[in-house]
């Protein structure tokens, strides 16, 4: 039965600042915010919110309280391999380091201790939903549902052997089984990862898209990720790579196509006409030389963008905040315009954007009644916040993730004044030092 109006919230939280982020650029200032059940139950100015019946209050000074960060884009357990080759081009990093070094040491004790290294160092950010696409798939979902976060799992697929599948048949078998196991997972999702164009064969995507239609899930994909890209499918088979994933009907409103930053008009025909989402990784793109994605244009043709932080070993951090300021920054550069994508644009593109790629839109995204309440508390009271003119140019402008204090993902909080609940800060450390010395003592020999 549903629970009656009247009944007592189970939180009332009361910030000097509550944004929606729906309807767009509004900041409502003393109100409160109430959850039931998980669920946001109350918005209301905080006069009239104090006189609801409340078994816990929480008073938040000089807090902006907003949607819960989502990292529309990642390779968690790559967060092991954080500075292990720097500084190199994309194709030169993949196959002289990244591939190699996977190959040798990614296993299903890797994933364990690398996930649960990237979920820490995201909830201390504020991010309460990742995507994740990599290897041993299960490990990684049940890490994500020990930690009481939030993610879509997209299932690696390629044409060669990776470690936890011996080839792209059994890594989609994987996926099948996973998508049954946590169908009904109030926190977790499936999707499919082909890679990218380049590696992965025309057989393989065609048994992805009978798979897509038949179990509702989306298609998470490296697309258009350099100018080599491009240049290497027109020599080749004499199409853009976006063009020949539309030949074979993948592109469509559950379609998630990553990087993007080649896009001619043929490209943006094509994301407009199916309707896909574009993440993008604006540190990841600049550290690899990558090239620019043209936010602004999208934003402007109507195209959902979110943002991404890419994986750790390619950024090299998860700080989604951090990512939000380079894409506003980077926006108005590429542009050549300084009122591209303000701040409470960039903010929604953290959060109902990449909400909306997921297709978890309907559930988190916004401070709504009725959805999930995953909710991220930001501390603006500091020396270089101040004066607070707009909290939400004062926090994707001058603010870090530093300034998180509180994080609740599905009304249960995680964080509490920047201590996480469920995890063990210093376990996480060694363990991490641990692999760097082993992987580190390998590669000097």
């Amino acid at each position: 039965m549903p629970t009656p109006p009247s009944a007592p919230l189970d939180l009332l939280l009361l910030p000097s600042w509550l944004v929606p982020v729906e309807p767009s650029g509004v900041v409502l200032k003393d109100y409160g915010l109430g959850i039931r059940d998980g669920r946001i139950a109350l918005i209301a100015p905080r006069a009239e919110a104090i006189k609801h019946p409340t078994l816990e209050t929480r008073e938040l000074p000089g807090m902006v309280l907003t949607p819960g960060l989502v990292n529309a884009h990642g390779h968690a357990a790559m967060s092991l391999f954080r500075g292990l080759a720097d500084d190199l081009p994309l194709m030169t990093w993949l196959q002289q380091h990244i591939w190699p070094a996977e190959a040798r040491w990614v296993n299903e004790d890797f994933v364990r201790d690398g996930t649960d290294l990237a979920i820490a160092e995201q909830l201390l950010g504020g991010i309460t939903c990742f995507s994740d696409m990599y290897f041993f798939p299960q490990v990684a979902s049940q890490r994500v549902h020990e930690s009481g976060m939030r993610a879509q799992i997209a299932i690696p697929v390629l044409d060669f052997p990776i470690p936890g599948a011996r080839d792209a048949d059994e890594a989609l078998r994987q996926g099948v089984h996973l998508y049954d196991d946590l169908k009904h997972h109030p926190r977790l999702s499936i999707a499919f990862g082909p890679h990218a164009p380049y590696s992965v064969a025309d057989d393989k995507l065609e048994s992805i898209r009978i798979l897509v239609g038949e179990m509702d899930v989306g298609i998470h994909m490296h697309v258009h990720e350099t100018a080599h890209e491009v240049e290497e499918a027109l020599s080749k088979h004499g199409e853009r790579p976006l063009a020949r994933l539309a030949r074979m009907q993948l592109l469509g409103p559950r379609f998630q196509a990553v990087h993007m930053t080649q896009v001619n008009d043929e490209d943006l025909a094509l994301l407009v006409q199916h309707n896909c989402s574009v993440i993008h990784c604006p540190e990841s793109n600049l550290k690899l030389a990558s090239g620019f994605c043209p936010v602004e244009r999208l934003w402007e043709a109507g195209v959902n963008v979110a943002i991404g932080t890419d994986g750790a070993a390619s950024n090299n951090d998860l700080d989604l905040l951090g990512e939000t300021r380079t894409a506003a920054l980077l926006a108005k550069a590429v542009a050549q315009s300084a009122t591209a994508l303000d701040a409470h644009r960039a903010l929604r593109m953290a959060t109902l954007n990449g909400a909306r790629a997921l297709g978890l839109d309907e559930q988190i995204g916004t401070l709504e009644i009725g959805k999930f309440a995953d909710i991220a508390a930001f501390d603006l009271s500091g020396l270089a916040q101040q004066p607070i003119y707009d909290p939400i140019s004062q926090l994707v402008y001058a603010s870090g993730r530093d300034q998180l204090r509180h994080v609740w993902v599905g009304g249960k909080q995680l964080v509490d004044d920047r201590h996480l609940l469920r995890m063990d800060s210093e376990r996480l450390i060694a363990s991490a030092r641990a692999w760097g010395e082993r992987i580190g003592a390998a590669d000097r020999n």
